[in-house]
């Protein structure tokens, strides 16, 4: 009895799964080591139906077509924007060319996920925000991936019920000389403390070394401190935030573990903890799982990866569950950028 219950709920959820198919062609222009790692997986398990491949490199389109045979790979974005069939493009290219790219595919109506950094500039992101609203109702959305991790999500809606007092971000990393690492790493960071904590103002900014700073920001109701470096390893690279609040202390870290550590109780403003034994209580409020390697303990799940790309072609198939991370919602982040530039010696 109880092993037909099992296998009845197994056989269950793998119809389920089966049964969630799309109706849509879609093209996706780019293939690099991020779009191969934790793009085209995705893709590939929720059984997107990917009609085109774009890149530049005539030499790279055959290869694709012999690794994926029922791929069309291409060199004209022009094939891929005059096919009325494909109804969503996909674009993980260089971010220098990000801009030119969402351009051409807005003007053409279709809809468009686009990996951060969307552009280069605040002025550029403005044109792109106008070519989106001259084609609504299609989709447009950036790929801040961090905003749909599971820890996140969690984190947010946890923040929205607390009083907030102050909080701590370190985001470490290793050299980064092959581009711009404010906007293509340390955007991340700052669109979380967007995410999480609203609107922010610079307070203080001090430059510390190349691609090196100590920031202080204040938000409509905290305010927090962020060092952002490329001056350490990226084997032991380091994403941490701790926000403090009236009832506790949060500890994300790499967006693959959240606590919550409550504050001890006090009496006519005398702490507890100093008139006996307290004993700590930190729970856990997500980790990700390294012993089964099911979905939900995958990297690409637990960073984002995942619900974002499955939000985005949802929202093009019409099952609107989500709301999708719109260019504007990007706006703060690059006005943020934009004075941080000032700040370079």
């Amino acid at each position: 009895m109880i092993q037909q219950l099992i296998d009845r709920l197994k056989r269950i959820r793998t119809e389920r799964f089966l049964a969630q198919t799309y109706q849509y062609q879609y093209a996706f222009v780019g293939m690099g080591q991020h779009s191969l790692t934790n793009l085209y997986p995705v893709l590939h398990y929720l059984g997107v139906p990917l009609k085109y491949i774009c890149v530049t490199s005539e030499r790279k389109a055959r290869l694709i077509e012999r690794k994926f045979p029922y791929v069309k790979a291409t060199t004209s974005l022009d094939t891929i924007l005059n096919d009325d069939e494909v109804k969503g493009i996909f674009v993980s290219a260089s971010p220098s060319a990000h801009f030119s790219i969402a351009s051409l595919v807005l003007k053409s109506g279709k809809s468009l996920f686009i990996e951060k950094p969307p552009c280069q500039t605040l002025a550029e992101l403005d044109v792109l925000i106008k070519l989106q609203q001259l084609q609504s109702p299609h989709i447009v959305m950036v790929g801040l991936h961090k905003r749909y991790a599971p820890a996140v999500q969690i984190l947010g809606k946890r923040l929205a019920k607390e009083r907030l007092i102050n909080y701590d971000l370190h985001y470490l990393t290793g050299a980064y000389p092959e581009g711009d690492a404010i906007l293509d790493l340390f955007i991340h960071p700052l669109d979380l403390v967007t995410y999480l904590f609203g609107k922010p103002n610079i307070l203080a900014c001090q430059e510390i070394g190349k691609n090196s700073y100590i920031l202080m920001l204040r938000h409509p109701h905290i305010v927090g401190t962020l060092e952002l470096s490329t001056a350490y390893t990226w084997t032991s690279a380091k994403e941490s935030l701790k926000v403090c609040t009236a009832k506790g202390i949060y500890r994300l870290s790499q967006v693959e573990e959240l606590t919550f550590e409550p504050k001890p109780s006090t009496i006519l403003s005398i702490p507890i903890e100093k008139i006996h034994k307290y004993n700590m209580a930190i729970e856990q409020l997500y980790a990700r799982n390294n012993f089964t390697p099911i979905l939900p303990n995958n990297q690409i799940y637990s960073q984002g990866y995942f619900s974002e790309l499955q939000t985005f072609v949802d929202a093009v198939e019409g099952n609107h569950n989500h709301s999708v991370t719109e260019l504007d919602s990007a706006k703060t982040v690059y006005e943020t950028i934009a004075i941080l530039r000032t700040y370079k010696t």
